[in-house]
């Protein structure tokens, strides 16, 4: 292919190798180097799409002011067209030209969270192109804390259209395994420097709305927002009955397996109770379950197979391991998902919400609690 064929010209050879149809470099997530980052750099340029690490997931990049390689991330994904992007920026003097205008608020917040897993929804500036807004006036931008994100996006010299790289609906990527399991073949270039810590996507936050409003809750937590803003809302899904989505993850079923996930919402001892029943009655229906559960209650499962996130305590491990479990319960070959939900507020409210997005069925189990 001659897509290919110029690819090759600016690659360092000793660098990169090709893994599932896609080329691939393995980069130091801390000080990468500059010649592979050029290289991809120059894939941006010429309209074609690279997968990079965040501190979030993995996105899948190309250059926002330019129409048909940002039709290729919808292409590649499988996406729906009014789904709107993320563009993303290496420095705040890269904002003022993808919108209309900068308040106060918004600057208050950059200086808070950026770089960082906050997504600012703004009025879009008219010389974007609508594939990167679906449509919309609006446009939301973030600025990526990651060495790798933020070189390349330097390096390319263009803002960075970037869901994540992952085919649309499934979980999301942490790892570049992942990215190559989904997308191996249907991208040019994967970069891999390593999981992302974060594990979940950027929160959105729409500024039009007064208060601001959460469009999707992510690293950045409502309380984290509230101590800057005073009074964040956390917004209805609007677009989930027809309406065009404002915000990533709002309107279509998203981060979920392939295998039918059944969410178990409620205290801890209701929730194994409920779940051994579940899975008692899938093997007397010749059924394989396996179980997504958290170390404390791991054991309560067996004989069923055990997928394990993280300490229930521990939110922030919990997140940075949900996408990877996920797909690992999906590979156990099971019939059916029984997760545990974890306890809302803060980033466990962001993974229940995940968790519940990716549900096929969520049962609210009733009982005393621990």
């Amino acid at each position: 292919m001659e897509r290919q064929q110029g690819f090759r010209r600016v690659c360092p050879p000793a660098d990169r190798e090709t893994v599932r149809g896609t080329f691939y470099w393995r980069v130091d997530p801390q000080d990468p180097d500059p010649a592979v980052i050029a290289a991809a750099a120059a894939v941006i340029r010429r309209g074609g799409l690279v997968a990079f690490p965040t501190e979030t997931v993995y996105g899948l990049g190309a250059d926002a002011t330019n129409g048909a390689a940002v039709r290729r991330i919808f292409a590649a994904k499988g996406r729906p067209a009014d789904n709107p992007l993320i563009v993303h920026i290496s420095a705040m003097d890269e904002l003022r030209p993808l919108v209309r205008d900068v308040p106060d608020v918004a600057r208050a917040l950059a200086g808070a969270f950026w770089p960082g897993p906050l997504t600012l929804v703004l009025p879009a500036a008219p010389s974007l192109p609508r594939e990167v807004t679906a449509g919309l006036d609006t446009v939301g931008v973030r600025m990526p804390d990651h060495p790798v994100a933020l070189a390349l996006i330097r390096a390319a010299g263009v803002p960075l259209a970037a869901p994540s790289a992952n085919a649309s609906g499934r979980p999301s990527p942490t790892t570049a395994a992942h990215v190559l399991d989904d997308l191996g073949g249907r991208i040019d270039a994967v970069l891999d420097g390593g999981p992302a810590p974060v594990g979940v996507e950027s929160t959105v936050l729409d500024l039009t709305a007064t208060p601001p409003a959460v469009l999707r809750p992510g690293g950045v937590t409502v309380e984290q927002l509230e101590a800057v803003l005073g009074r964040a809302a956390v917004a209805d899904r609007k677009g989930e009955n027809g309406g065009p989505p404002r915000s990533p993850g709002m309107k279509y079923r998203h981060y979920a397996p392939r295998t039918p996930l059944v969410l178990f919402e409620g205290p801890p001892p209701a929730v194994a109770e409920a779940i051994r029943r579940r899975a008692a009655e899938a093997r007397a229906a010749g059924r394989r379950a396996v179980v997504l559960a958290a170390p404390e209650t791991a054991g309560l499962y067996a004989p069923e197979p055990v997928v394990v996130t993280g300490p229930r305590d521990r939110p922030d491990k919990v997140a940075a391991a949900l996408y990877d479990a996920l797909r690992r319960a999906d590979a156990a070959g099971a019939d059916v998902i029984l997760a545990e939900g974890p306890a809302p507020g803060g980033l466990g409210g962001t993974v229940l919400e995940r968790l519940r997005r990716a549900a096929t069925e969520i049962v609210l189990s009733k009982g005393p609690g621990p």
